[in-house]
């Protein structure tokens, strides 16, 4: 198939009405150190409408995944909370603020974490294969992946092209933290490709833990993965986060390395296996793996880390050349700043332009431009059988702008957690936005 008619569509997540920042997710420093603060969600949802626009603009297909119900009041039921909203949300934050806040938490946002996809090159069946993740290592994201199955269901619901996995069991054995775990290289988008899964727990191996930090993927989910995929073994590899990394701040492997096609761009402290990596990688792929190295002189673990360099996109435009989508903080540290000009020179990558967004009310609850979007390579033929109701366009962007503008809070606090009318302004909003999606019936209060 030609290289025109198969593309890397970007499917960023909408960031809800309900954003805000509790510092509910350990290992990841920037939600840590921003809890408890004032969070924008108007401001949010916009700058990430603005990403999506301007990838657009670019010559790229881009579309949309809904956020999750959010507040989760069934939730709070579950766990033995009764009575009216307002009782419900009292109760919570007497027990536990953790729990009201999880219930709030527009975590969704981060797509990257929505599910693990395969595109139909890779498969044995010449199916798109999706995994949504169980997220089980966190309580505000474990309650996601229903409303996300049914979600990708909806929006991939052709099975004569896709197939939309149930995710792995819920158990800390298989935990699973989607595609910010997962690499794709292939010669180009349309050809066969390699897998990379990243993990950073092996029940097997106990060694090269994390010390300070948790480690959310495991091995066990990844070879399940690839097995419900109908992966090609031979052209999946298996790779272990450095337990430095992760207790730096490296939560999920797109902290520290990305990826596309031929190119791979990482940290010399990204991984604890053996540099023979790059030549498993390599081999099958049938072309030479373009691999762009930062050493610790050229930064350090703390650089990248708050700087979310390897959290940019490296996307295909449509005239074959190579981009970086990068968050503007990167162009805020001289030495992260200095290594991406001397990368966009060297002309033995194909990078050779960056564009730099703002997409600062995410990055300071911890995801840049990566972690907004969810990679699914496709055909033309694929695409067409999406749901065409996410797949943006000026006219849906502007909706969408409108939309927000007109019914997303300015601002949250946390005290703003116990307001029920707060609530169910929200729930309100989300009701709206399936109309304009076309996806009637997504949330559990509509069924």
């Amino acid at each position: 198939m030609p290289q025109s008619e198969y593309q890397e569509v970007n499917f960023d997540g909408l960031i809800g009405p309900t954003h805000n920042y509790a510092g509910l997710s350990a290992g990841n420093i920037a939600s840590l150190s921003n809890a408890g603060g004032i969070s924008k969600p108007k401001a949010a949802a916009l700058q990430g409408l603005s990403k999506m626009k301007a990838l657009m603009d670019l010559g790229l297909t881009q579309a949309v995944i809904p956020p999750q119900q959010r507040p989760d009041l069934s939730f709070l039921r579950k766990i033995g909370f009764e009575g009216s909203d307002a009782h419900l949300l009292a109760q919570a934050r007497d027990a536990d603020p953790t729990i009201l806040a999880a219930v709030w938490s527009a975590s969704s946002m981060w797509a990257a974490n929505a599910a693990t996809v395969s595109p139909s090159p890779d498969t044995a069946d010449n199916k798109v294969h999706m995994t949504p993740a169980n997220l089980v290592s966190n309580l505000h994201r474990s309650i996601e992946h229903p409303t996300t199955t049914r979600a990708l269901r909806m929006i991939f619901k052709d099975p004569s092209h896709f197939v939309v996995h149930d995710p792995l069991p819920d158990q800390a054995r298989f935990a699973d933290e989607g595609a910010a775990n997962h690499v794709r290289f292939a010669a180009s988008h349309d050809q066969p490709g390699i897998e990379l899964f990243v993990y950073g727990v092996d029940i097997h191996d106990p060694s090269n833990s994390a010390r300070n930090y948790p480690s959310r993927q495991t091995r066990a989910a990844c070879e399940a993965i690839a097995r419900t995929h109908k992966l090609d073994q031979s052209k999946v590899v298996y790779a272990r986060q450095h337990p430095d990394a992760i207790d730096a701040g490296v939560f999920h492997n797109d902290v520290i390395a990305t990826g596309n096609e031929s190119v791979f761009l990482y940290h010399e402290q990204a991984f604890a296996t053996s540099r023979s990596m790059l030549t498993d990688l390599a081999t099958p792929l049938g072309k030479p793996l373009i691999a762009i190295e930062a050493h610790d002189t050229d930064f350090s673990l703390e650089d990248a880390v708050t700087s979310y360099l390897f959290n940019s996109q490296i996307v295909t435009l449509p005239d074959g050349s190579m981009s970086l989508i990068a968050p503007l903080e990167t162009t805020e540290n001289p030495r992260v700043a200095k290594f991406i000009e001397s990368m966009l020179a060297d002309d033995s990558n194909p990078i050779n332009t960056a564009h730099y967004l703002d997409v600062r009310e995410s990055m300071r609850n911890g995801g840049g431009p990566a972690c907004l979007r969810l990679r699914v390579p496709l055909s033309s033929t694929e695409l067409a059988a999406v749901h065409q109701g996410v797949i943006l366009n000026d006219d849906l962007h502007a909706k969408l702008v409108e939309f927000v503008t007109r019914t997303y809070p300015d601002e949250i606090t946390q005290s703003d957690l116990l307001d029920p009318s707060l609530a169910s302004s929200c729930i309100q909003t989300l009701d709206e936005l399936t109309q304009i999606l076309d996806l009637p019936g997504l949330y559990p209060f509509q069924q």
